[in-house]
């Protein structure tokens, strides 16, 4: 999943206000270098999870029997991809 520069900073935003009012952390550190710190662990983690998504649907294509994409089969085979994938990258 594709986030543009302005939303991640407003997500950023949103995220660390909410975090700030509610009393969950303590800032540590300026609040610019924790929404930069946010914005780029935000885009690590997507781009990861593009990159875990590309392989499975790789992995579901090589299969010698056609699993049609959307299918129920192709969904639960896909979620336990997905779920391993995760595992071994310790993010699960």
């Amino acid at each position: 999943m594709r986030l543009s520069d302005d939303k991640a900073t407003h997500l950023t935003h949103v995220a660390l206000k909410g975090l700030l009012d509610k009393g969950v952390i303590a800032p540590l550190s300026e609040e610019g270098e924790i929404r930069h710190e946010m914005r780029r662990i935000i885009i690590n983690e997507l781009k990861t999870a593009e990159d875990i998504d590309l392989f499975i649907r790789k992995k579901l294509q090589s299969y010698s029997k056609k699993i049609t994409e959307g299918s129920p089969e192709w969904d639960v085979l896909y979620q336990k991809f997905f779920y391993e994938e995760t595992v071994k990258k310790g993010i699960a």
